[in-house]
């Protein structure tokens, strides 16, 4: 025999002398993580960022599971084994850096010891990989398979699953705090259970570093406890991280702020950071303020053409492969960037970060924070650039958030209909099913762990005939019982068509953005949403991937341009980039406005800040955590009030409906609404007696009356069926196009709006429609966060404050309505107006009302990035780059 499957002390002496070649010691956690996975036990590993979880993990595998040579064979090398270990990652990207990791481990410990080779073989499965290599993988898997869940639910809808995923021994979850929260999570805990039913010794592991639920997230991923497996353990990382975290501040804070007005007047500070540090990466929270900022430095320095570069979903995938490759490299200066270099990818060279506006959440914070610094002992520093004067109180909490260990707990949906009659068909296809079998299996996966009877009896009719409504149409016949009762597709086109669509990432149709050439097609730079290319005209000019493009025509869902030869053009606009503040983040940046409101101006982002918290509290109050501050204003406009819960966006905005059904059932009126992350703003055209009626309008209910009232005070219906697009897409109803033959944004509107009028007319029962409104009321609105945000109002002293003008806190409210219906021009005008006004009366310097002059809002507003998106703006003629991006 030339190799047996367990010599375990020659391969650990193979890699202790591997670290001792690198200088490395093995960490505490790593140990003992090699320690579980060798018990085989499942669990949880929770680390900083740039620790070693990888290779604790991934070493743990090898030792407790890779068969190894003890000796070189004398003639042919030994097979590798079949796949043994499946890596998900949440990102293709990420997937490609991951599967090099592992591939160069194992490499590195041929001559560390070369008779301790483990026998596994590491391939990689995305859409990116090339139609040879997936060709290869159809007659062979590798031992080790780095894919994402989209792909892993692909393999589990082969007639073949059971061979070829059967004998998998281990699951790694990486980055699964980014999975854990959404509908992608719970298609993984669906293939876990699968994958269990086969082997019940399989042993799961996830990684993440910035997650504060810990044992509900080990719980998600390992599932339901397994007759004679030892218990899940969690494996904290207690390496020490110096991980700093600081803000950019302006030289003064405007005392009258609204969102975005700081804009691009923060570029000189950040160019001379990028021109002081060494690679750095600028986050931004949206496609389209990335677009703005990397324009902005080309423009500041265009010696930096070629030596910075922009990075964004949207993008090419060539050119998204360049610039990773570049910071890889150590060749590019800085990188402007979205969510898109969120995760894991390894960018050793890296040594700052930068973060444009607030990072709306502690946990994305330290992900970012760990994109510097990526390795054991070397420090990480993010440094937050506010676009509002508040941002820079809120650097200060997640500085005090983080210190204090504080961070965002992510759950996984409850019962997700869609994703489960999805998974129904790809089981089908997988070599079928019997109901009952799988509705235990099910079961064990937490999102599904009370699936009732009833609900699993609708899903099967659901997927055997469409349910009450559509079992007249074939196409919706998708599994059917064979003569032994094993549920399977009995049509190999609905197979195909399933297979093509298997996945949760929905998304609003893209169209390809092309260079326009006569002979034919040209490269492709990468896609913009079809809404914002349907209210363009041939010759309309839009800045894409650092270029100012002007659109030649629309073919086929493909969007030709050419470079633009004068100086207008827009900012494209995408969808998604709407994140509301997080609760802990709220809550921290309450705890220092309390200190402010005590005189405690103890950071210097306090002390930059204070002219303006200063004026609120002179004119009215600061919040505190104990206090619900209030504000009633009479104006030309009417009566205003200004509410300050701190509880996000999405929760303000049900708030704010609520209070103004609830008032207007008492007294029928009309209210205007605006709201931000710190609060919502009411204008009544006739008076209202807050302070008599503030008390019982905000009285919390119970949690039926409460959906029944928040439903009411919304145009619920239209926002369920919005929700219900995508529901009708996951769940297959939708059939979003063959490759190639891409449907477009109308199409497919357009057939889950017919579905939403038939099932609400003819079947008025169907679980997708209470599953939109569900969705609605849990992902929109936040209900849970808005129950818990009227009960801590009701506990708190409210502080009602008569104003004689609009305070630093409720002026940027007044910005929002006035942006809702001006142009750039006309808000600008009265904005400016107001600052001047408003400084006047607060006892302003000249320069300080100088600073409100229309040209300076103007320009904020038109450089600013008020969520979801930033306002067009033109930008100026420059010297184009020579290389921002890789040639096309």
């Amino acid at each position: 025999m030339n190799e047996t499957p367990t010599p375990r002390p020659t391969l650990r002496r193979a890699i202790d002398a591997w670290f001792a070649a690198r200088g490395w010691k093995p960490f505490a956690f790593q140990r003992q993580a090699w320690a579980a996975i060798g018990r085989g036990q499942s669990g949880l590993l929770h680390a900083t960022t740039g620790a070693g979880k990888t290779y604790a993990v991934w070493l743990g595998a090898l030792l407790a599971l890779a068969p190894v040579r003890t000796r070189k064979p004398p003639r042919a090398a030994p097979q590798p084994a079949p796949l043994t270990v499946v890596w998900l990652t949440p990102m293709r990207a990420l997937a490609a850096d991951t599967a090099r990791a592992l591939r160069d481990a194992l490499d590195a410990l041929g001559p560390a010891g070369a008779d301790a080779m483990p026998l596994w073989d590491v391939g990689l499965r995305t859409g990116d990989i090339t139609s040879a290599e997936r060709a290869a993988q159809g007659k062979r898997l590798p031992s080790v398979l780095v894919t994402t869940p989209e792909s892993l639910s692909l393999l589990l809808a082969r007639a073949d699953a059971r061979d070829v995923l059967g004998r998998v021994r281990m699951v790694v979850a990486d980055e699964w705090h980014e999975l854990l929260g959404n509908k992608r999570g719970v298609q993984v805990q669906l293939a876990l259970a699968r994958l269990r039913r086969w082997n019940p010794q399989l042993v799961t592991w996830g990684m993440s570093a910035t997650l504060g639920n810990l044992d509900e997230a080990m719980q998600a991923l390992v599932g339901e406890p397994v007759a004679d497996a030892p218990p899940p353990a969690l494996v904290r990382g207690q390496t020490p991280k110096d991980l700093r975290i600081d803000t950019l501040l302006p030289p003064a804070a405007a005392r009258f702020p609204w969102a975005g007005h700081l804009g691009l007047t923060m570029l000189p500070q950040v160019v001379a950071e990028i021109d002081a540090s060494g690679t750095t990466l600028v986050f931004t929270n949206t496609r389209s303020q990335s677009e703005i900022w990397y324009q902005a430095l080309l423009e500041a320095r265009p010696e930096w053409a070629g030596a910075i570069a922009l990075h964004h979903g949207s993008l090419d995938r060539e050119v998204r492969e360049w610039v990773e490759q570049g910071l890889k490299a150590g060749t590019l200066r800085a990188v402007v960037c979205t969510s898109s270099l969120d995760l894991g990818v390894d960018f050793l060279p890296v040594e700052r970060v930068l973060q444009i506006g607030s990072p709306k959440g502690v946990a994305r914070l330290l992900q970012r924070a760990g994109r510097s610094g990526h390795a054991p002992g070397r420090p990480s520093r993010i440094t937050v650039v506010p676009t509002h004067s508040v941002e820079m109180v809120e650097g200060a909490a997640a500085r005090a958030a983080v210190a204090a260990g504080h961070i965002e707990s992510r759950t996984p949906p409850a019962q997700p209909l869609d994703v489960l009659v999805q998974h129904l068909v790809t089981v089908a296809l997988g070599g079928g099913f019997v109901p009952e079998e799988l509705y235990d299996e099910v079961r064990t996966a937490a999102s599904y762990r009370q699936l009732e009877a009833a609900t699993w009896q609708w899903c099967l009719d659901f997927v055997r005939q469409g349910g009450a409504s559509l079992a007249a149409y074939p196409d919706y016949h998708r599994v059917v019982p064979d003569d032994e009762g094993v549920w399977r597709v009995p049509d190999a086109r609905l197979a195909r068509r399933h297979r093509m669509n298997i996945g949760t990432i929905v998304s609003d149709a893209s169209m390809a953005v092309q260079w326009w050439s006569a002979g034919g097609g040209g490269a492709r730079l990468g896609t913009v949403e079809e809404s914002f290319v349907a209210r363009m005209r041939p010759g309309d000019c839009f800045l894409f991937g650092g270029r100012p493009l002007e659109l030649v025509k629309v073919h086929q869902m493909t969007a030709f341009v050419r470079r633009a030869s004068g100086d207008r053009a827009t900012v494209p606009r995408w969808n998604g980039g709407r994140m509301p503040l997080s609760t802990t983040l709220a809550e921290a940046t309450v705890e220092q406005l309390a200190l402010a409101a005590a005189g405690r101006y103890d950071s210097p982002e306090l002390q930059r800040a204070r002219p303006l918290l200063e004026v609120q509290q002179r004119w009215s109050a600061l919040p505190t955590p104990g206090t619900l501050l209030a504000e009633t204003l009479h104006t030309r406009e009417g009566w205003h009030l200004f509410l300050y819960p701190f509880a996000g966006r999405l929760v303000h905005m049900g708030l704010a409906s609520l209070l103004a059904w609830r008032a207007a059932r008492e007294r029928p009126g009309t209210f205007s609404m605006a709201v931000n992350d710190y609060g919502f703003e009411l204008l009544s055209a006739t008076e209202i007696a807050w302070e008599e009626r503030l008390p019982a309008l905000l009285a919390a209910r119970g949690h039926d009356e409460l959906l029944h009232e928040v439903l009411e005070s919304l145009n619920a219906s239209e926002l369920a069926q919005r929700r219900f697009r995508e529901i009708a897409r996951v769940s297959g109803l939708v059939f979003q196009g063959h490759p190639g033959e891409r449907r477009s944004q109308k199409q497919l509107q357009a057939s889950s709006s017919l579905f939403w009028e038939v099932f609400r007319k003819y079947d008025p029962a169907n679980r997708l429609l209470a599953q939109a409104e569900q969705e609605l009321l849990s992902q929109e609105l936040e209900i849970g966060r808005l129950a818990q945000s009227l009960a801590r109002m009701a506990a708190q002293a409210l502080v009602l404050q008569p104003l004689s003008r609009p305070t630093p806190f409720g002026f940027p409210l007044m910005v929002e309505r006035f942006r809702e219906k001006l142009s750039n021009e006309n808000a600008a005008d009265r904005i400016a107006r107001m600052v001047r006004q408003l400084e006047a009366a607060a006892g302003g310097t000249q320069e300080e009302a100088a600073a409100g002059g229309t040209g300076g809002v103007r320009a904020a507003l038109d450089f600013g990035d008020p969520d979801p998106s930033p306002p067009s703006r033109r930008p100026r003629r420059q010297r184009r780059p020579s290389r921002p991006l890789p040639p096309l």
